[in-house]
């Protein structure tokens, strides 16, 4: 389930969407083909009848609370959402009750990620940002190749940074030449050449 549009800013743009690696599974999986490997034992080797009925019904329960961990870890994981935007850092999660954390670029200090040898295999691994904010530190777990994904943050900073210094340098350079514009016609105001009320309109153009 992709991160609904609908919540950007104006003139926001998503850099990277992506769900939890597939490694967030790995618990509930594994939890249910041990349970299916239990059941599989409980059939073949127990034989008497009483035994066999209370095996097979604490297998029975095993397998639907395996089951059932591992369908709302899949809920889990289909609405949980980490999101890259040209403003924002969004973290956003839950499938009834909603929780999120929103860090923005010019606030971000720090970008770390942590691999291990097995999950550097995998793709997956760990990223933590340093803000500015209140929290200071932020750590989000199975994300798929953390280290393209630092890179990433880094570049959308060095952008807004980029656009922001843009941004300041036209505000100056426009106001300046409105600076220009007052400073000739109050020359030709005072020679003469239009009148008070022409220089009244003139000028309330250029500020307006």
């Amino acid at each position: 389930m992709p991160y609904p549009k609908k919540n950007l800013n104006s003139n926001e743009t998503i850099a990277l969407d992506m769900h939890p690696h597939w490694w967030y599974f790995a618990q509930p999986a594994a939890a249910l083909v041990g349970s299916i490997i239990i059941g599989i034992v409980v059939a073949w080797k127990v034989d008497s009848g009483t035994a066999r009925d209370a095996a097979s019904i604490a297998v029975y329960v095993l397998l639907v609370i395996t089951a059932l961990w591992l369908i709302g870890r899949f809920l889990k994981w289909l609405t949980t959402n980490f999101v890259i935007t040209s403003q924002r850092i969004i973290f956003r999660q839950g499938v009834f009750a909603k929780s999120g954390i929103e860090i923005p670029l010019e606030r971000v200090n720090n970008v770390n990620f942590n691999q291990g040898i097995f999950e550097r295999i995998l793709g997956a691994g760990d990223l933590l940002i340093e803000s500015g904010g209140e929290d200071g530190q932020q750590r989000f777990t199975d994300i798929r190749h953390p280290d393209k994904v630092q890179n990433l943050v880094h570049a959308q900073v060095e952008t807004l940074v980029q656009q922001r210094a843009g941004y300041v340098g036209q505000s100056k350079v426009a106001g300046t030449d409105v600076a220009d514009q007052l400073e000739r016609l109050e020359g030709l105001l005072q020679r003469g050449t239009i009148t008070p009320e022409e220089f009244a309109a003139q000028k309330a153009k250029l500020l307006g």
